[in-house]
């Protein structure tokens, strides 16, 4: 890509965009086609993706689950809890939504006497 000129790129640019299908075009579109570059670096994959403690999803999740005993959780409780770690990982909105206001009642409970639920 370095060797090739500023219209070279932007015809290539839009040889992709216009190659793909109308879902793909209204996402980038969505998000902006000049700040869309499809010739950056892909990310990692997901499992090899760690957080700020320099842990994957898998060794986050076994840690986290490793604490509490089998008997004490259900398969939806333990695939909830991997939905959140993913979210953490990838910086999702929705999720950092779910953890802030996870943490502002469980301050909100201690604060007015109530045991954490």
């Amino acid at each position: 890509m370095d060797k090739l000129t500023p219209e070279q790129i932007e015809e290539r640019k839009k040889t992709i965009f216009d190659a793909m299908g109308k879902r793909g075009q209204k996402q980038i579109l969505k998000k902006g086609y000049d700040n869309w570059d499809p010739f950056q670096e892909p990310k990692d994959p997901i499992d090899i993706r760690k957080d700020k403690t320099k842990r994957t999803s898998q060794t986050l999740i076994r840690e986290f689950l490793s604490r509490i005993d089998h008997d004490e959780y259900s398969n939806s409780f333990a695939q909830g809890a991997f939905e959140m770690c993913l979210g953490i990982i990838n910086d999702d909105e929705r999720i950092r939504g779910m953890f802030e206001f996870a943490c502002w009642y469980e301050d909100l409970l201690k604060k007015e006497g109530h045991d954490s639920p």
